[in-house]
């Protein structure tokens, strides 16, 4: 089968396109509105605070559409994001622990929607810390 003569231009044209699918942002400030539309004279949708993930949908010019871990979609302004690691409750609620495993003591609780800065992380075990500073260890399942 004989390929049309622009198969291999758009073959090199999609392959240097940066793909935004998976890209993962969390909100850099206390709180942010998320917006029907890229831009402020957009309905404010909901509110969403420190370290919330995201990830990229798309970009218009210095806003940003995503999706979260519920798959609602809204916009945010670029400036309002950074790459921070972060995880969100996904479930109920989750016990945050003093380290690393099912025995250890629960130091406190997060219910869903509650955002995490991810530190680190062991095994399935991850070291993360709420925007108040408190710390500790949530297992991998319970958050996204």
């Amino acid at each position: 089968m004989k390929r049309p003569v622009w198969f291999p231009l758009l073959a090199i044209l999609l392959l240097s396109v940066p793909s935004l699918a998976g890209e993962r942002l969390s909100v850099a400030t206390d709180r942010a509105n998320v917006r029907s539309g890229p831009g402020t004279n957009y309905p404010v949708l909901w509110e969403v605070e420190r370290y919330y993930p995201v990830e990229v949908v798309s970009r218009s010019k210095d806003w940003i559409r995503f999706s979260d871990f519920e798959k609602d979609q809204g916009w945010l302004h670029k400036d309002l994001l950074d790459k921070t690691k972060s995880v969100v409750c996904k479930g109920e609620k989750a016990n945050v622990r003093q380290g690393p495993g099912k025995d250890s003591p629960v130091v406190f609780i997060v219910e869903k929607g509650v955002p995490l800065k991810l530190l680190s992380k062991k095994g399935e075990w991850l070291e993360v810390e709420h925007s108040d500073g408190s710390k500790g260890w949530v297992i991998q399942s319970l958050v996204w």
